[in-house]
């Protein structure tokens, strides 16, 4: 098929690979611009960028194409059969998705139509889902409304982290785009129940409230990471919580509050034993390195 292909980060490269190795040609790759990025806050470009340039694939960035007449006129010009959307970032009028023969087809990362939206990885993870997934839709105007043309399912595993699964759903989502091309195109309707969204995050989504039970707050480290983080505070400065595991306790004490010398923190429920922290300047380490280096007493409270 001659093909568009529309990602910017490192979850759209292997379904761009994968596209380009099963022989249909990429006429044109559309990526987000470069960004300020690291201490020197040098432009970067997007790893959707740096592959498209490997392969001598053309790549357009435009800052926005909503409105924009131009962006439309060239995007028709290719004269693509299909575009194939992965993690693009921006919203495509129907000019752009009824411009290829077969419209717009979509790699999403959830088994439709449970999250739609922004970050179906972590919220997931952060619901205590059995299973993820990858589907293949048909693009329309509404948030991830189109119909389906395939599904794939994961399970989750106990210790599965947005990172973690983030890699199994890139690479299962490639290998299915393939397979739902190489067939006939059969687009199935969403169903109307079981809908859920997944919220933009923020770096506030990684704030642990301590009240909240070991099992919550364990999905909240997992899910979070590597980005935007889960992180508390003591005595005013941030700890990043890279790892956790959830230990029974039946001791009454403070939400927040060490249990003993080991980092076991009192939750609303049972209590969390830290398993990766990270203080500000360092990098994140196992517990008990650290411990070796800093003690921190039993009866300390964490908060924030």
């Amino acid at each position: 098929m001659r093909l568009i292909f529309m990602g910017t980060p490192d979850f759209a490269v292997p379904s761009l690979h994968a596209l380009r190795d099963a022989g249909h040609e990429i006429v044109a790759v559309y990526t987000q611009p470069a960004r300020p990025a690291g201490r020197g806050k040098a432009l970067r470009p997007s790893p959707v960028q740096v592959a498209a340039e490997a392969l001598n694939i053309p790549v357009h960035s435009p800052e926005r194409v909503k409105r924009d007449i131009r962006e439309h006129e060239i995007f028709a010009a290719f004269q693509a059969d299909a575009a194939i959307v992965a993690a693009y970032g921006l919203i495509l009028p129907p000019a752009m998705l009824n411009a290829p023969r077969l419209g717009c087809l979509n790699v999403h990362a959830s088994l439709l139509p449970r999250w739609r939206g922004a970050s179906p990885i972590q919220s997931a993870i952060l619901a205590g889902d059995a299973q993820s997934g990858v589907s293949i839709m048909q693009m329309e105007e509404g948030l991830d409304t189109g119909p389906v043309l395939a599904e794939a399912a994961v399970d989750i595993a106990p210790d599965e982290t947005a990172s973690t699964l983030h890699d199994k759903l890139a690479t299962l989502g490639a290998s299915l785009l393939v397979e739902t091309l190489n067939a006939p195109l059969r687009a199935t309707p969403q169903p109307e129940d079981g809908v859920t969204y997944a919220e933009r995050l923020t770096r506030e989504s990684g704030r642990i409230d301590w009240s909240r039970s070991a099992v919550e707050i364990d999905r909240q480290i997992r899910g979070l990471t590597p980005w935007p983080g889960a992180f508390t505070e003591l005595n005013g400065v941030v700890w990043k919580i890279g790892g956790a595991q959830i230990v029974p306790s039946e001791t009454k004490a403070i939400p927040g509050e060490t249990l003993d010398d080991a980092l076991t923190v009192a939750c609303g429920e049972q209590a969390l034993r830290l398993t990766r922290v990270q203080r500000p300047g360092k990098a994140m380490m196992e517990a008990d390195a650290f411990l070796r280096g800093q003690s921190v007493a039993k009866g300390t409270r964490f908060g924030g």
